[in-house]
């Protein structure tokens, strides 16, 4: 172990925005950023589920950021992306607004979420940490999503492939 080594340690994010409020995700999450592109509408699936995208072969589920947090839908302009993440061994595209950058975020200025109280569900923030004059959201991508509705993405995901 190095001498200087110190207790706090320094991870890299992902930040991007939805809506006014901007949200990290941890780099090592995130397989790919790409432009919005046209998505596949499946039937009988939730809400907050646009569809899926045709990805280089890929069929991968793409998840609106907006619905899943109860905001408005949007309509994508230039600056809406697709992060390509990977929970639970399946890619999954989350839409959002606008990308921002990569940080680099001390652990030390990691905080614990605010709670609000039952009723509230604010489980998939992990952490919240302070960019410069930005509060930042971090957000835990496996807890965005219940166990169930995992195993829904993970058909979904094979039902386009074989082609159902």
């Amino acid at each position: 172990m190095d001498k200087n080594a110190t207790q706090s340690k320094r991870e890299r994010y992902l930040t991007f925005y939805i809506g006014n409020e901007q949200y990290g995700i941890a780099i090592n999450r995130i397989k790919e950023i790409i432009a919005m592109m046209n998505i596949t509408k499946v039937p009988k699936i939730p809400a907050y589920m646009r569809g899926v995208i045709n990805l280089r072969g890929s069929i991968i589920p793409v998840v609106d950021t907006r619905l899943r947090f109860n905001m408005d839908y949007r309509e994508s302009d230039m600056h809406t992306a697709i992060i390509i993440v990977e929970v639970e061994k399946i890619s999954i595209g989350f839409i959002v607004d606008r990308v921002e950058e990569v940080c680099s975020i001390d652990s030390s200025a990691l905080s614990e979420p605010p709670k609000f109280g039952n009723g509230i569900d604010t489980d998939f923030i992990c952490s919240v940490a302070q960019i410069e004059d930005n509060v930042v959201m971090i957000l835990d991508v496996l807890k965005l999503f219940e166990a169930d509705e995992l195993v829904s993405l993970e058909q979904i995901e094979q039902k386009q492939t074989q082609g159902e």
